[in-house]
């Protein structure tokens, strides 16, 4: 057996200062950030407050109404409740190729496209759609398209 080696230990002494870069730390923190808050300091003065001079408004706040009002029943007839469902129309297919999708407006006035893909074919189908509902019989999928577009 080879008789084991003590560790030598090779410290160097230095003196520490701890206190000292403790202090002086600090102290540079809070030159740092007085120095940051001088410069951003403008930055977040508030401006004087205005006065609002009641020259400055519309005369015909009554037309703008009116206005705002026929804007608002413009908007309810967009076509802008949407939803897809997507599904494997087949057993034998898969990647859920097939869709349907309801376009409808705030009235529940719109269309259902759904698109049916086979291994050979595809088909493409439209029902109009009122109030919410359809005239024609609609797939399971389609009711669902038309529940998740209605919220």
């Amino acid at each position: 057996m080879v008789p084991r080696q003590a560790a030598v230990s090779r410290r160097c002494f230095t003196p520490t200062l701890d206190g000292v870069n403790t202090a002086l730390s600090v102290l540079a923190l809070l030159v740092g950030l007085t120095a940051l808050g001088l410069q951003l300091a403008p930055r977040f003065r508030r401006a004087p407050e205005q006065v609002v001079d009641a020259s400055d408004l519309p005369q015909d706040a009554l037309g703008l109404r009116h206005e705002v009002a026929a804007l608002r029943a413009e908007a309810s007839t967009a076509l802008k409740h949407l939803a897809v469902v997507r599904y494997d129309a087949f057993e034998d297919t898969g990647g859920q190729l097939s869709w349907s999708l309801a376009i409808l407006d705030d009235h529940g006035d719109g269309t259902v496209l759904t698109s049916i893909h086979g291994r050979t074919e595809a088909r493409t189908y439209a029902k109009s759609i009122s109030s919410w509902r359809c005239d024609q019989p609609l797939s399971p999928e389609e009711t669902d398209a038309v529940a998740h577009a209605r919220g």
